[in-house]
């Protein structure tokens, strides 16, 4: 197993692949350096002397400067480097040529062709609240279809509480209207119970009329304070679609059918070098299928946004990135927070020093593919191929405007770990080996072995037939455990 990995030949850090102790020598090219301390593995290993202010190259680009002098084979951390990103920026199109993938398109799966021709990867119950004051209900009411039915072809029977829905204003009532309107159109669900209280800011009536066309069949409302007994009533409801839904069978689609997010949380040293990749590779492999791809949290994306602003397939679409960009470092503005100190204390543990360094490791995800689309906060897919979306870096909010987007899965990978899911598989995939080792029931993929002995096409195969799997049906952790919740951006006041 290698010692160290150098991402660029222009860069003057290399990364430690396991951890070094001071006095180690390490040959590079025809020199030999002696790492001056202890070193952990997945940070930072200076290759040069560098003065104070100057930069340090990895992925080929700066990820800071020097707050002061470093001498060769030095640790570089957060302690010694500091972001060169300071206020709001002007950009020009400047298009790079962009080779795509050739197609193959003869790339199926099984899923469920809905009423509408959408197709879900699963056959579920959704029991969707319009507002917090009802959350009890609904988890009780599908406790009681579970309990009454062990979900029968059937792959699921969630409820999904929440905290919004009344007592907001402005954006904040429209962002929760429209992913919960985005919730119970996608096609991962088989039926849907929407359970409202009656006085609440989101309204039923106009919660419906949100929806625009939907299968009335397979969609039902219940207004609590309207009935005498909501438990009863809604275990009508629900013993109506349960019967419904139990008769879907899966059939045969093509691949291009599939919508994939692409997340990432917990990040290390390694993110950009082993699992974002990794989903970078599937996300031009899914595009040629004539699939689609979604990349979110934009904070994550300062720093290296002309990267995607330059694969923006039409100046419509680079505007569309542009305004992404600048709307969210004015709302860092507006509420007086520095847009440019993003890394957490874990990115800093696992060797993220600054933001430029975690935002080049995570535009890894998106590959080379050219830029469709930019959606912001509760729009939908209606682009085909690599899409941007509006969305903080937090993994709950972002991972949820993924799915309602209409993502059928969330790829998320993470160095340090995490076993949340939001409401689609939210499928794992560690950077390292040792948390795959550690934590297997969190972890569903391991791109650790892309640096040791493991051939990258042998891991490229396996990733693509495993989410083949995963979108055949095959469960991952988050199903498994549960672990499935939602959670809404909010970013104005609260009456």
């Amino acid at each position: 197993m290698r010692t160290y990995i150098q991402i660029n030949p222009v860069d003057n850090v290399a990364v430690a692949v396991q951890d070094l102790h001071g006095g180690t020598s390490l040959e590079f090219g025809d020199k030999v350096i002696t790492i001056r301390q202890d070193i952990p593995a997945g940070h930072k290993i200076a290759l040069q002397d560098f003065e104070k202010g100057n930069d340090i190259i990895k992925y080929g680009a700066p990820i800071g400067h020097a707050r002061e002098a470093i001498a060769i084979g030095s640790w570089v951390n957060e302690k010694n480097i500091k972001t060169n990103l300071e206020g709001l920026q002007k950009y020009e199109f400047n298009p790079h040529p962009i080779t795509e993938q050739p197609s193959r398109k003869s790339l199926t799966f099984k899923g469920y062709r809905r009423k509408n021709g959408s197709v879900g990867i699963r056959n579920e119950i959704w029991v969707i609240p319009t507002v917090g004051c009802v959350n009890g209900i609904v988890q009780r009411l599908a406790d009681k279809l579970r309990q009454e039915t062990q979900a029968i072809n059937i792959d699921a029977i969630v409820a999904f509480p929440h905290n919004y829905g009344c007592s907001q204003l402005g954006d904040d009532h429209e962002n929760t209207r429209k992913i919960l309107r985005n919730m119970v159109l996608h096609p991962n669900a088989g039926a849907v119970l929407v359970v409202g209280l009656g006085c609440e800011n989101n309204q039923i009536s106009a919660f419906r009329e949100l929806l625009g066309e939907y299968d009335t069949e397979r969609i039902r409302f219940m207004e609590t304070q309207k009935v005498s007994d909501e438990l009863e009533t809604g275990m009508e409801f629900l013993r109506e679609l349960y019967t419904i839904a139990s008769l879907d069978k899966r059939t045969e689609v093509p691949l291009s059918e599939l919508n994939i997010g692409l997340k990432c949380g917990g990040s290390d040293g390694f993110s950009g070098i082993t699992a974002n990749p990794l989903l970078g590779f599937f996300s031009d492999f899914l595009v040629a299928q004539g699939g689609t791809t979604v990349l979110t949290e934009v904070p994550e994306m300062f720093g290296a946004e002309t990267i995607l602003m330059n694969r923006s397939k039409s100046k419509t679409v680079f505007d569309k990135t542009v305004h992404l960009i600048n709307d969210f470092k004015s709302y860092f503005l507006e509420n007086k927070q520095p847009i440019y100190e993003n890394p957490s204390p874990g990115n800093k543990a696992g060797g993220i020093s600054t933001l430029e360094e975690k935002s080049l490791g995570c535009t890894q995800k998106a590959g080379t593919s050219a830029v469709r689309d930019v959606l912001f906060y509760g729009e939908r897919l209606t682009s085909k191929g690599l899409n941007l979306l509006c969305a903080p870096g937090n993994d709950l909010i972002a991972s949820t405007a993924l799915a309602a987007s209409c993502c059928h899965i969330v790829l998320f990978t993470t160095g340090r770990g995490t076993p949340f899911g939001t409401f689609v598989p939210t499928l794992k995939i560690s950077s390292n080996t040792p948390l795959y080792l550690k934590k297997p029931n969190w972890i569903d993929f391991n791109a650790g072995t892309m640096i040791e002995d493991e051939s990258l096409e042998n891991i490229q195969k396996n990733f693509i037939d495993y989410i083949i799997s995963v979108a055949n049906g095959k469960r991952v952790n988050n199903e498994k455990n549960s672990y499935r919740e939602i959670a809404i951006f909010k970013t104005g006041v609260t009456l």
